[in-house]
């Protein structure tokens, strides 16, 4: 499993990415990040399934960003041409995956600015080869390891925050599924792409740098629950007289 995350804000886009990777009961570290810039034109994908599949698509991709990276004016037209990618590798591997028992997964968080794009856009590409855009009404995107941080990002969340808030709620959401499932794990790569900047940056964070973070909110969890305002569950506590059991 894994766990990455795009974010699209009025400012921009945040993701983050996780570098586990499980395999039986071997786990090694490896990015998941591919990330292109070039004059007025950045963007990034983020992938998720059989990483056997991610290879091969993202150099198929590779091989066609060199030869015509120029052609794509728009975003959109990039992630159609990963699309394909990613269908060319379903014709040729999917069959044989599934007779093995595996299943055809990859899932992919685009973003990214193209000169005729007006702002950064954020979209979701399935492993059939279509996608969706991820506009402000839900503002974020997780493939992978997907319940734990849901949560996190649906209370705190808004399309109006800063970038360096939804980085912040990026890394809680990754946090608390880390603690949760033993497939999701430090390092943790990040991407930060601004309005009109058209340039991605990377940056990679272990463990050590971010422990300091994680026991913040933990005893701010606590804290929060012991002041919780709970008058009327307490009253689970009372004991209730016969007659106001019924009998």
């Amino acid at each position: 499993m894994t766990f990455c995350l795009g974010i699209k804000t009025k400012q921009g886009i945040v993701g983050l990415s996780d570098t586990r990777i499980t395999s039986g009961n071997e786990t090694t570290s490896s990015k998941k990040v591919y990330t292109v810039n070039r004059n007025k034109h950045s963007f990034f994908i983020m992938t998720s399934g059989l990483r056997s599949v991610r290879d091969k698509a993202i150099t198929y991709f590779s091989e066609v960003i060199a030869r015509q990276d120029d052609s794509f004016t728009k975003l959109y037209q990039a992630v159609n041409e990963f699309g394909n990618q990613v269908k060319v590798v379903a014709k040729e591997d999917k069959s044989y995956l599934e007779e093995a028992g595996f299943n055809f997964n990859l899932f992919s968080i685009i973003g990214g600015q193209l000169e005729d794009d007006v702002e950064p856009k954020l979209y979701l590409l399935y492993p059939q080869g279509n996608w969706i855009e991820i506009r402000k009404g839900t503002p974020f995107v997780i493939i992978g390891n997907t319940g734990f941080g849901h949560p996190v990002l649906k209370r705190s969340l808004h399309y109006d925050d800063s970038l360096e808030y939804a980085l912040k709620c990026a890394f809680l959401a990754f946090d608390a599924t880390r603690i949760s499932a033993n497939d999701v794990d430090f390092p943790i790569d990040t991407v930060v792409l601004k309005n009109g900047e058209y340039f991605t940056q990377e940056r990679r964070f272990e463990q050590k740098e971010l422990e300091h973070v994680s026991a913040f909110w933990n005893n701010r969890l606590k804290n929060a629950i012991e002041e919780l305002p709970s008058e009327v569950l307490n009253n689970a506590f009372e004991k209730l007289e016969l007659s106001d059991k019924g009998f």
